[in-house]
This record gives structure tokens, C-alpha cells and sequence, in this order.
């Protein structure tokens, strides 16, 4: 791992194993960006990488040089309005007007480790061994505006980190219209786009599309990175797959409004910008004022998806997620919400406690309605404390009884939203985010408090610290029903307005700062309506997210293959619901609702009173398999290998850090007859190790299961005789394979 820097030929170049990032300082002062991939050595001088000629109808820099155009240069961080007519990383506005910047290169230190981020979620080092990071301070000559660009390498796999931080050191303030985490300007636009959309029920959905001249971008307006789209991108060349070909990822650390896009010129040369919306966002800088953007993550790999997504996991589970519960196996757990709704008592909850108790389970979760005049969505939100009229012993009482019975405790918040019906809204009516003379929009009949506001926070703050003080809760289930509308706040003034969507996001991340810090040991998991907060930022707080609310299995299989693409398996909130399935009204069998649920945190959300008892016996076995395998299935690596996206079967599977275990997970959405024999080619295995795969009681070397394959034919491949095992719609099977030693092949 090394950032060098040569002086002679005045170029960067950081690399480490796997990549190369190579820069200069162009002779106009600014950074042009040279090459980014796979590792090369290193050398002096590799200034030819930075082509310029004449081109017709460019404008140029230099007066009698008609080959130094910006238009045709790739940069590092771009401006508009100075021969470059594509869109820019930073655009500020001046006193005068003007929205002309020229930021060019004044100093840079080259330091061992990583620094954090003020007030953002970022990775991190738990050693200075593990990265290096280069700062670059490059300086507005006329407004005295510095941009200093921050780039981490960590030493293992392709990584390397990228955030902007801005100081106004002139006499006059400023206005930043636009302050993108990053711009990557790459030599040519061959690359398939692929990201991850969909919305409320079906989030994270993989699309795909070819780069063209012109703009492609995701974002998001909605105070929230959103149901819709997922602030991560990759970019893969053509005949890229999960096993082989050049990949770029990037991910976005920050949960409110964002963009990324691309931008393919006339010349082919492709640009890719990350960061915070610029149509949401403009931030005034007074003399002495400083702002930090959020930190965007790149992943390079020419060794397919399947290793892009590694990286990301191995990164986003030790290096982002934090804290007591980033290494530990999470507890499984009841939810209630799906089997009472609104309509429990004290009593009631315990009884679906106690079943779940049975059941081997080790946590409950009393989600939505236990607090202030909670009896529909209409009413309560902001009062956070317990209703006595079905809580007679309030959330101690409930916890303690909770606790007699052998589990762990857990409780719902949604701590970012008020009711009019509440005592809150009723004593700060000024409290929500609205704008002045126009009407107030609901969502779920609850209005966005101002975050932007410390004495909010500060109010919400102290509400949820007397619960956690006072009752043995050990999680928190953290939701956000509702996007952001009228977005102003009536405590900042109208030239700051512009500043409030990020404010609100800031306050978001302070307030998850000081009860993650005063609780440690409490599990935090965020929602948003499931999955409409489900980002790296939040993971940052809360070391797992509540994927989606559609808990079918079959729809569980795109979400949670897509989420796969760049979060962790630890990370993602899974359970086993009802049938008919609330959401879709689908039946699944059980054994499948839990085949999907294994890969990710793993609970029920339902009344396990009201299964039959050849249900509850599988409910007990799926607990027992559940303990026994949940270290590999949440910490080991994780394989996808056949697409729900592209065919009738999906397929993944985990493996022990050790090799000498992995778990196989097989799906087929709809029966078929008289079809093919069918094998599956499993990943990651050790070759020469001997593997016994449980159900059928063979046993493979890892090379036959890779190369060959796993035989996943069954009665389907003819007409199924009476008798034979049962084939269904929905069916799904887990493969357990264990290695009897490592022994060579005779």
C-alpha cells in the first residue's frame, strides 16, 4: 500500500495490490485524472496518459495554445463555465454573481490511517496499518474558497475512499450550489450501467442499461435515499459475470437526498458523479465556515460481481458497521406486528412471548402502538411514553415480565415523526418541517419533525433516553414512514433554506450518535418503511436494516439478491411471516418462507400460537438450524449463482472462512414437468477438500461441486410416481456441506 508522489513530473499515484489511482497537477493548477484500475507498476512519469490536441469548436485556456481544453480533459474535480461544458463536481455562487470557480492546487500531505468525517458516517481504521489516505488543498485564487479533497487506499482489496471537505478562508461569504463527493472521469463510456430500484415492497431491484452520449443518473428528493433508487452503482465492462470481468462499485455513505450520474460525451469520455442532490442543496459558507460532504466508496475488481460484492461486504461489515453487535451473531427474534397490529394488551403480547419462547426463540420486539394514544396510525407519534391502558406496568413492567420468561426485549420507534393528535405537536406546533402560508401534506397521517433544530433532537433525544434508562430494552427497531415535503424550517433564515434537507439528515445521524454511544449494547436496526432508508450510512448506527416490508419469500429472492450486489448478509433484517402472505396475499410453503429468511439476521413476524403442530415442529428445527449455522450464514462469504432476474431458479450460497463448511440455498418459483436434469456449480470451496453433503449422503471433492456441480435435479425432471417426495410451486431446498478434512485427491 503506498501514495507516492513524484515532483518532477508532479503526479499521484496510490495503489495497493489490486488498484492503481493515478493523478497530476495540470499546468493550469488544476488535477487531472490519469488512470484508475487494475494495479501497474509504478514509474515516474506517466504525464502521456493526459492527451490533449486541437479539436474544432473547442474553447481553450491559454492564449495561442489550441490544445489545452478542459472540454477534452479528464479531471479530478471539474468546474463549469471554464472550457468544460459538462457537468460539474462544485459550483459556488458569489456575492457578485458569478458562479465562476478556478480551484487549483496549493499543498498536500500524505498521512498513515484515515481520518473521520465531522458529523457523517464514514469507514474507518482500527490501525494505521490498514490505509493511507492524501489530502489535496486546492484554493479559489479570488474567492480564497478551499476544497480539500481527501482519498483513502486500504490495504486490503480494491478500495479506495473519496470525500470533499470546504473552508471559506476569504473575506466574503459563499454559497455552495453543488459539492459532489466525487467525480471519476474515465477514458471511455464501454461499460454497462447497472443499479438498484424498484420501490416500496420490491426495493433494490437489479436494472441495467448500455451508456449512451447524454445523461443517465438515480437520485433521490425525498429527505431519504429512498425506496426507489440505492445510492450505489456499478459499472461493468461487456461480458462481465458474477465469476470473471472488470467491475467499478461505488456506494454513497448518506441516507438523505443524493445523485449519481453518468455523462458520456461527444468523444466518448465517461463521468461519473456522486454526492448530494445539487437541486436540493445549496450551503452558504461565511468567512471561517467549513462543510464536509459525504464520503463515496469505489471498488475495482476484474475478477466479476461476485468479488465486487465481497469487497463490499468485507468493508461495509468491519469497517462501517460499529460497535457491540458488529461481530456478534444476531438474535433471533418475534415481531408482533404482523400478528396484532394495533389491536394488543399486555397479556396478549405475552402469550406470543411465551409460544415464542417454546420455540427456541431469544428475542421479542413489540413493534407499533404502545405509546401515547396509540390505536391507528392517526394518533401518538411524538409521545413516547407507554399507553398504561394496555400496558398497566408501562415498558418496564412489560420488559421485566419479558425477561422472566427467558428473552431478551426489543421496542419500535419512529422518533423522526409527529401526530397532530399528540401532546408534542399540541405544545410545538413550529416543530415540523413546513413552509410558510402554503398547505401542510401528510403521509400516513404524520408530519417530518425539523431535525435541522437541536432543541427537536434534543426533545426526541431525551424521551428515548428515559425509556432505554429505565426498561431492559436490548433492541430498537428504528422507523421512517414517511419523505420529507415543504421542506423549510421556520429557525433558520431564508438564505439558509437551502442547507435544511442535509441539516435534517445530520440531525438524524447526531441523535443515532448519542444513543448508540449511551446504550451500546442495545441492537439497533433502522426501517424506513422497510427498505427506504436501507443505506450505508445508516448502517454506520445500526449494524442491520429491515430489507423491505413485503416479507413474501418469492419477492424476498429479487430484494434480497439485489441488496446482495453491496450489503453485507449480517446487515439484512429477514423474517418468516404468515400466510397468506400480508403483502401479496401468496401462500408459500414454510419450509421455504424460512430457506429465503436464513440469509440475513432471521426472525418471525407472526403469532407462532396460531400454527399447527406440524408447523411448530418445524418452527423449533428451523430455530435449531438456524443457531447452529448463523455464524456462516451472516459473517461467512457469500455466493450468488443463478439469478432470480434472469430465470425461473435462484441460487446462492455461503461458505466458512475455513472452507470446511458451506450452505447452499436453492429456489424455483413455479413447479415445472418432464424438464432437464439440472446441476448447479457451487463457488468457494477448497478443491481437494471432501465435502458430505447432508441430504442425499453423498460425498464431492470441492472441485467436482465447482466444475461439475451439484446435482439439483428431482422428481421434476420426469413425472413424479405416487409417493415421491413432494414438488410444489415455491419450492426451495438448503444444501448443507461439510468437509470431512482436507485430504487430496486419489
Amino acid at each position: 500500500m503506498e501514495i507516492v508522489y513524484h515532483e518532477s513530473t508532479r503526479i499521484f499515484h496510490l495503489y495497493n495490490e489490486y488498484i492503481s489511482y493515478i493523478m497530476m497537477i495540470m499546468r493550469n493548477g488544476h488535477l487531472g485524472q490519469l488512470y484508475y484500475g487494475k494495479r501497474i507498476l509504478d514509474k515516474e512519469d506517466f504525464s502521456y496518459l493526459l492527451e490533449t490536441c486541437e479539436r474544432p469548436m473547442s474553447s481553450c485556456i491559454y492564449e495561442n495554445d489550441r490544445t489545452f481544453s478542459l472540454e477534452h480533459i479528464r479531471q479530478e474535480y471539474p468546474v463549469f463555465g471554464t472550457t468544460d461544458y459538462r457537468e460539474p463536481a462544485v459550483e459556488v455562487l458569489q456575492d457578485n454573481g458569478s458562479r465562476i470557480s478556478d480551484f487549483q492546487y496549493r499543498n498536500h500531505v500524505i498521512e498513515e490511517g484515515k481520518p473521520k468525517l465531522p458529523g457523517l458516517p464514514a469507514t474507518y481504521t482500527e490501525s494505521e496499518k490498514e490505509a493511507s489516505t492524501l489530502r489535496i488543498t486546492l484554493e479559489d485564487p479570488v474567492t480564497k474558497l478551499e476544497a480539500q479533497l481527501l482519498y483513502t487506499i486500504f490495504r486490503e482489496g480494491g478500495i479506495l475512499t473519496r470525500s470533499v471537505g470546504f473552508f471559506n478562508g476569504g473575506e466574503q461569504p459563499v454559497r455552495l450550489e453543488r459539492a459532489m463527493s466525487l467525480c471519476l472521469d474515465l477514458p471511455d463510456s464501454g461499460y454497462v450501467w447497472q443499479q438498484l430500484s424498484g420501490c416500496w415492497a420490491r426495493e433494490r431491484q437489479i436494472y441495467r442499461r448500455t451508456l449512451e452520449p447524454g445523461i443517465h443518473s438515480i437520485g433521490s428528493m425525498r429527505g431519504n435515499s429512498s425506496h426507489e433508487h440505492n445510492p450505489f452503482l456499478s459499472l461493468l465492462r461487456p461480458g462481465t459475470d458474477e465469476r470473471q470481468g472488470e467491475v467499478i462499485g461505488l456506494s454513497l455513505i448518506y441516507s438523505g437526498n443524493f445523485r449519481i450520474q453518468a455523462e458520456v460525451d461527444a468523444h466518448d469520455t465517461l463521468r461519473i458523479l456522486a454526492g448530494i442532490d445539487p437541486l436540493t442543496f445549496g450551503w452558504k459558507l461565511e468567512p471561517g465556515e467549513s462543510f464536509q460532504t459525504p464520503e463515496a466508496v469505489l471498488v475495482y475488481t476484474d475478477q466479476g460481481l461476485n468479488h465486487m460484492s465481497q469487497t463490499f461486504h468485507r468493508l461495509f461489515q468491519r469497517r462501517l458497521a460499529r460497535g457491540y453487535w458488529r461481530d456478534r451473531v444476531r438474535p433471533i427474534l418475534n415481531n408482533n406486528w404482523e400478528a396484532t397490529y394495533f389491536d394488543f394488551t399486555e397479556d396478549r403480547i405475552i402469550e406470543i412471548a411465551s409460544r415464542a419462547k417454546e420455540c427456541g426463540v431469544e428475542l421479542f420486539v413489540l413493534d407499533d402502538g404502545w405509546f401515547g394514544e396509540r390505536s391507528s396510525d392517526r394518533a401518538g407519534l411524538g409521545d413516547w411514553k407507554a399507553n398504561l391502558k394496555r400496558l398497566p406496568g408501562g415498558i418496564a413492567g412489560l420488559a421485566d415480565r419479558v425477561e422472566a420468561l427467558g428473552l431478551k426485549f426489543g421496542l419500535w420507534f419512529e422518533p423522526e415523526m409527529v401526530n397532530k393528535d399528540s401532546d408534542l405537536f399540541r405544545q410545538h406546533p413550529d416543530w415540523i418541517l413546513e413552509t410558510p402560508g402554503r398547505s401542510r401534506s401528510h403521509g400516513r397521517y404524520q408530519y417530518v419533525l425539523d431535525f435541522s433544530r437541536k432543541e427537536v433532537v434534543d426533545n426526541i433525544y431525551g424521551q428515548m433516553t428515559e425509556i432505554l434508562s429505565n426498561a431492559k430494552v436490548s433492541y430498537v427497531k428504528w422507523d421512517m414512514n414517511r419523505s420529507i415535503t415543504e421542506c423549510y424550517s421556520s429557525s433558520w433564515p431564508g438564505d439558509r433554506q437551502g442547507e435544511i434537507y442535509h441539516r435534517y439528515i445530520l440531525g438524524v445521524y447526531d441523535l443515532y450518535e448519542r444513543l448508540t454511544s449511551q446504550f451500546p449494547q442495545v441492537l439497533f436496526e433502522s426501517c424506513a418503511s422497510g427498505g427506504g432508508r436501507f443505506d450505508p450510512g445508516m448502517l454506520y448506527y445500526a449494524p442491520q436494516g429491515w430489507v423491505s416490508d413485503n416479507s413474501d419469500a418469492v419477492e424476498r429472492l429479487k430484494i434480497q439478491y439485489g441488496t446482495s450486489l453491496c450489503y453485507p448478509i449480517s446487515s439484512m433484517g429477514t423474517h418468516v411471516s404468515v400466510t397468506p402472505n400480508h403483502q401479496v396475499f401468496r401462500n408459500t410453503p414454510l419450509h421455504t418462507r424460512a430457506n429465503v429468511a436464513y440469509f440475513g439476521t432471521f426472525g418471525y413476524e407472526l403469532d407462532l400460537n396460531q400454527l399447527t403442530q406440524e408447523e411448530s415442529r418445524q418452527v423449533v428445527q428451523q430455530v435449531a438450524f438456524m443457531k447452529k449455522y448463523r455464524e456462516i450464514l451472516q459473517f461467512g462469504k457469500f455466493y450468488r449463482l443463478l439469478s432470480p432476474f434472469e430465470g425461473n431458479e435462484t441460487a446462492w450460497m455461503v461458505v466458512s472462512p475455513d472452507q470446511r463448511t458451506a450452505l447452499v440455498g436453492w429456489y424455483r418459483v413455479l413447479n415445472v414437468v418432464n424438464d432437464r436434469y439440472r446441476r448447479l456449480r457451487l463457488e468457494g470451496l477448497n478443491p481437494s477438500f471432501c465435502y458430505r453433503e447432508q441430504r442425499s449422503g453423498r460425498s464431492h471433492f470441492g472441485d467436482e461441486l465447482m466444475y461439475a456441480g451439484l446435482i439439483t435435479s428431482d422428481e421434476t425432471a420426469g413425472q413424479a410416481p405416487a409417493g415421491a417426495e413432494p414438488c410444489t410451486d415455491f419450492e426451495s431446498r438448503i444444501y448443507v456441506l461439510e468437509a470431512a478434512g482436507n485430504q487430496d485427491s486419489e
